[in-house]
């Protein structure tokens, strides 16, 4: 017997409300760093920080890994998802309840060289994976156990960009579904698209789309996807170009239409620069932009329409800005420093980011997500 159309709307807007980031109440929170570094001494970091004041701790190693430079953690704050880049594998880890410990479940082959950004869909059933070496994209299922599943979906990419160093083939990057889950975008640095796939929410198949992509100006080399609040946007940070690029987004089709490209850099800064991380404000009215040369957090205000108008430009307080990210309480932002092994704290009023503190030490930091801790 089929379930009552009602009631089948309501289960899913309860799972979907589970799977939406929302402004936390509590104060202490666990930091999970992620790090390019391998060998002995090197893997996933945990550290502490007070949203009450802003005060971050250096981390300590919480488990040997090989080179996780991307991890996510399940909205039910129990497993956490890596991309072993050093060993082309996605790793499983059951996070403990009362200490945030991680033990290994399994590791599965991430469908190419170099995987590098991982996310959830929004059923939280389904890993998808980017591997940039191999310019390839693979999903993953998650068992009831937490642990990963072999691969269910798989495109491997193709074409080049005018840079022949850095475009001489696919660099698959930020991988994402959209809000309706009935989509799967992926950038890619190599030839300078963002492609769009069909995605089964039942099989975890991949499909390309009709058109199979949006585009870039060439040699713009795209890097992370972000939608707007309400989903009709999408904003797609270009590590070669320093720009921002704004699509109008059809979820009926999957189609992209550019109507807007922003510069992060200011027009006086000449030096080699190279994009990085891309995240709106939980109340979805501000954006920002990481650069890794200018060392900058670019802010931008969003209009009704999506537009873009810069309204500042914060000095990271460290070496390449490849990672940053609101914490919880939405109040604050922590940015890592891969090149100076340091995380800074900003705090975020308005849109506008102001320095907290002193750059705390951790280990080429790449990659930070948050649990509450327990009591707490």
């Amino acid at each position: 017997m089929s379930s009552h159309p009602a009631s089948s709307l309501l289960a899913l807007a309860a799972t979907l409300s589970l799977l939406t980031p929302l402004r936390s109440a509590a104060a202490q929170f666990d930091v999970f760093y992620g790090s390019p570094n391998d060998g002995a001494g090197n893997g996933i970091s945990i550290g502490r920080f007070d949203s009450t004041t802003g005060t971050l701790t250096s981390p300590h190693l919480a488990v040997e890994a090989a080179g996780p430079s991307f991890f996510i953690i399940a909205p039910d704050g129990k497993h956490l998802y890596a991309c072993l880049e050093k060993a082309a594998k996605v790793a499983a880890y059951e996070i403990s309840p009362t200490d945030h410990a991680l033990k290994l479940l399994n590791t599965q082959p991430s469908g190419g060289a170099g995987p590098c950004h991982i996310s959830l869909d929004q059923t939280g059933r389904f890993a998808l994976v980017a591997n940039y070496d191999a310019g390839s994209v693979s999903v993953l299922p998650i068992s009831a156990d937490g642990s990963l599943g072999a691969s269910t979906g798989f495109d491997q990419q193709a074409g080049t960009g005018p840079d022949k160093d850095r475009q001489e083939g696919p660099h698959a990057h930020g991988i994402i579904t959209d809000p309706s889950n009935r989509f799967a975008l992926c950038c890619d640095l190599g030839n300078d698209r963002v492609y769009v796939y069909h995605f089964d929410a039942k099989t975890g198949k991949l499909t390309p789309n009709d058109p199979a992509w949006g585009v870039v100006s060439p040699g713009s080399g795209p890097r992370h996807p972000i939608f707007s609040k309400d989903g009709k946007v999408l904003y797609v940070i270009n590590e070669m170009g320093a720009t921002v690029t704004a699509f109008n987004w059809d979820p009926a089709k999957g189609t992209l239409t550019e109507f807007q490209t922003v510069k992060t850099l200011p027009a006086n800064f000449t030096a080699f620069n190279k994009d990085a991380e891309i995240k709106l404000d939980p109340s979805g009215k501000f954006l920002y932009a990481s650069s890794r040369g200018h060392d900058c957090i670019a802010v931008y205000s969003i209009d009704k329409t999506g537009g873009l108008s810069q309204i500042q430009d914060v000095d990271n307080r460290g070496k390449t800005p490849r990672y940053f990210s609101f914490d919880p309480t939405g109040h604050w932002v922590i940015s890592g420093s891969q090149d100076s092994n340091t995380v800074a704290v900003f705090r975020a009023d308005s849109g506008m980011l102001t320095p907290v503190g002193d750059p705390v030490a951790a280990p080429a930091p790449i990659c930070m997500q948050f649990l509450p801790v327990a009591g707490r």
